[in-house]
């Protein structure tokens, strides 16, 4: 759905009204002058007491109300409505014999008004455009719920895939890591650490990760080819290095991993998987 979507006249001509005024002569008047335009969703009530309530129930697209009413105006009207939070637009077009009440009308909500005795096509006007404003409102409030939704839905897909892809990249290999772009470990799955010689919670080498920092015995030649590798940004599969242990014990790695952009292709560190090939 587009948010540029036009409403159309029958969309219009459909849209809830609710008359509230306290003499039937006029609420006889209003239906029957929105009824010969063609408003099929007309009803009424005398009672202001209940309009909130019919409101909260119906969510008419335009109320017509009337200011001049006894035990309650149509200011406390719109009171009353606008203690509803779930309703950020109040649909009012007010009625009124007063000049002196149009301001004060608007202040308190309204979003258009009409005065006594009213001009027949004023008012079919001033309805028309209200209630166009008021369906486009709805159309935006509904695509943006819709967005919303679908921004959720793609958030746990990511997840729900960087889950599958972390899992199966643990049980393809001994370790899985992730570091940030100064070369920190972030997040370890497996014994990197310990196969590493790398102690719990020292980062490693900056520019030089996965490569170890604190035990010597490293072939240097295949250091210097990992390290290339990740200066460079580029990803890298399967490279080998090694190192002899200072009892003379040689351990053989495997490694494979790939640099990580932000959305705004800003480098933010590398993932890889790792396992060690063999132990003498």
């Amino acid at each position: 759905m587009m948010v540029t979507q036009m409403v159309t006249p029958s969309e219009i001509l459909n849209a809830s009204v609710l008359i509230v005024d306290d003499r039937e002569v006029n609420i006889e008047l209003l239906e029957e002058l929105l009824r010969s335009t063609g408003y099929t969703a007309v009803s009424s009530t005398m009672n202001p007491l209940e309009v909130a309530e019919l409101h909260k129930k119906n969510r008419y697209d335009l109320i017509l109300l009337d200011l001049q009413m006894p035990v309650m105006d149509g200011f406390q009207v719109m009171e009353s409505l606008a203690t509803d939070k779930t309703e950020s637009y109040l649909p009012v077009l007010v009625i009124t014999a007063q000049p002196a009440h149009k301001l004060r009308a608007l202040q308190a909500g309204a979003k258009d008004f009409v005065s006594k005795p009213f001009d027949v096509v004023e008012v079919k006007t001033r309805i028309h455009n209200l209630l166009e404003v008021r369906l486009l409102y709805k159309k935006l409030d509904e695509y943006n719920k819709t967005l919303e939704l679908k921004v959720q839905e793609r958030t746990a897909e990511l997840r729900e895939s960087e889950a599958r892809y972390r899992s199966l990249t643990e049980l393809c290999s001994d370790w899985y890591w992730e570091q940030d772009e100064s070369g920190t470990f972030t997040t370890v799955s497996g014994p990197v650490r310990e196969m590493l010689g790398i102690g719990d919670g020292t980062p490693a080498e900056a520019g030089n990760a996965p490569l170890p920092n604190q035990v010597s015995g490293w072939n240097e030649t295949e250091r210097e080819q990992l390290r290339a590798n990740i200066a460079s940004r580029q990803p890298f599969l399967d490279l080998i290095f090694s190192r002899v242990n200072a009892d003379g014990s040689q351990q053989q790695f495997r490694v494979s991993g790939e640099p990580m952009f932000n959305r705004a292709s800003r480098f933010v560190g590398y993932r890889g998987i790792g396992v060690e090939l063999s132990q003498a």
